[in-house]
């Protein structure tokens, strides 16, 4: 189930690969996504995920490992009891003590394992194939004779023998197996190759193929695409790709591109994946790392100049799918690498009009910021544009500011000097004060000769955390007259927000005065 946006994806892509048809998937984070180091779900948090999961549509949820503790059996059974529309399943080795853990949580459907590689027989298990056979045999027959789904693994299939691995798949496939999942259970192929290993696979499997990739290299969804293309018909997959060491395959990513470049059918509401992967992420405490496909919050963020403009101008420029597909939001980026557009369409958002000149020296700002690191909120934004909103345009000015410098420290008295141009004439002056703040507002009067106007009131407020916060000034002054003026501005400074915002407000008084005298 996706929504009927287009995707803007390779059309060289969608002619080269099959049509796959209809794909389950299996859901496993609620076991192997716990096993990520760090991750431990109580029974109910365990169910929130499931009926999270249940809502956005997978056909089976892998409920847990119930032997492994009187937690997980309550949380299995607390899930197998909720009413929920996907299968639940239990995972099980091939032992009886396993089997009757996961089928006494009342489980319709269990999967079991057990290696069949050389290295897990000879050094994990310590036993023969012939035994690893009959084990597995053995298992498949125990589940069906309870009247259970049952789902078979090979564990570290992609380094089995394919002779033996062949046998083993055959002997469980006669004991009646729902369902053989092929694992490549350390991460350790590449999709070529899984492609063409699960095609020779079909030749004797005639039950539905699942598989189960881990990420250790990185190509835990490639090689699970890869493995659908060569007939696998089910995924096991992760929220937000958890799973042991480096992870699972992610299930986001798997079911966006099945459906994107296969056209495969699924009953995943992809608009649900989103609030899915929020939901996991504050559950386990594992946050996706912000480049992180489909959920990732920078997965559709853009800050550079041109990729905005292209993005407002029509999204598929710079998005192969939208990020309401999967219910997420496009987000606008302000930093070194800002253009007017973004800018312009940041203020749109906040309802902030601006003159082409002023539109400029927001983004002169932003830009300015952005170099030294920072990235500009929406908060940081407002503060500046409405500063640089508020000023006179030149031909307004009186005063304007040419150059500050200030001196302070625990034994140094704060002095300030400021070099104004007053109707295109340069006056400088110099004056201490409590603090640089007070030095500088004194040097400014002093430099005009106004004494006959006082500071009102004056307010500093810090827009965001951390010592490199957008300082907001504002300041209130008055004159002899009764005139009562006032004027913001917008720095990282605040030495140089106090001034700006000192001559914007005497601008303003000067400019009130002309006007009551003229």
């Amino acid at each position: 189930m996706v929504s009927e946006e287009t995707f803007y994806v390779s059309q060289l892509v969608k002619k080269s690969v099959p049509k796959v048809g209809r794909i389950k998937v299996f859901d496993t984070t609620l076991r192997d996504g716990e096993q990520t180091p760090g991750v431990s779900l109580t029974p109910e948090e365990k169910l929130e995920i499931a009926t999270q999961l249940d809502k956005l549509g997978v056909d089976i949820i892998e409920a847990g490992f119930p032997i492994t503790s009187d937690g997980e059996k309550k949380a299995v059974k607390l899930i197998a009891k909720a009413g929920l529309k996907s299968e639940i399943c239990g995972l099980a080795r091939v032992t009886q003590t396993d089997l009757d853990a996961a089928i006494n949580c009342d489980v319709p459907y269990v999967h079991t394992f057990v290696g069949t590689s050389e290295i897990h027989m000879k050094v994990k298990l310590k036993m023969m194939p012939e035994q690893i056979l009959e084990k597995a045999v053995w298992a498949v027959d125990y589940v069906k004779n309870h009247g259970l789904i049952c789902e078979f693994s090979p564990e570290d299939a992609t380094r089995t023998d394919m002779a033996f691995l062949k046998k083993i798949c055959k002997a469980v496939q006669e004991a009646k197996v729902d369902k053989i999942n092929i694992p490549d259970t350390v991460g350790v192929m590449v999709p070529t190759v899984m492609k063409n290993f699960i095609s020779e696979l079909k030749k004797v499997i005639k039950v539905p193929i699942s598989v189960h990739c881990h990420n250790d290299l990185g190509l835990a969804v490639a090689n699970s695409i890869a493995a659908v293309e060569g007939g696998a018909t089910q995924v096991h997959a992760t929220i937000n790709g958890l799973g042991e060491r480096a992870g699972n395959a992610a299930l986001e990513e798997v079911v966006m591109g099945l459906i994107a470049f296969y056209d495969a059918q699924t009953n995943i509401n992809t608009k649900l994946i989103a609030e899915t992967s929020e939901l996991v992420a504050r559950l386990t405490g594992i946050r996706p790392q912000p480049n992180k496909a489909i959920v990732g919050e920078n997965a559709f963020a853009h800050e550079a100049g041109i990729h905005v403009h292209g993005v407002l101008t029509s999204p598929a420029t710079y998005e192969p799918i939208t990020p309401e597909m999967v219910g997420h939001k496009r987000r606008l980026v302000l930093g070194k690498h800002v253009g007017s557009h973004g800018v312009k369409a940041a203020l749109d958002e906040l309802n902030i009009q601006t003159t082409p000149e002023q539109l400029q020296e927001i983004v002169t700002r932003i830009k300015a910021i952005g170099d030294k690191g920072k990235t500009v909120t929406d908060a940081d934004l407002r503060a500046i544009a409405e500063a640089i909103v508020g000023e006179l345009t030149k031909e307004e000015k009186i005063v304007t500011l040419d150059e500050l410098a200030v001196v302070t420290g625990n034994r140094v008295i704060p002095t300030a000097s400021v070099k104004l141009v007053v109707e295109g004439k340069e006056r400088i002056a110099s004056a201490t004060g409590v603090g640089p703040v007070d030095a500088a507002l004194n040097a400014i009067q002093k430099v005009l000769e106004l004494q006959d106007i006082r500071l009102r009131e004056y307010r500093l407020e810090a827009i965001t955390g951390g010592s490199d916060a957008i300082a907001e000034v504002m300041i209130k002054i008055e004159d002899k007259f009764r005139n009562i003026v006032s004027a913001k501005a917008a720095r990282e400074d605040i030495v140089m927000a106090s001034v700006e915002a000192m001559v914007n407000a005497i601008n303003r008084i000067l400019l009130k005065r002309r006007a009551i005298a003229g």
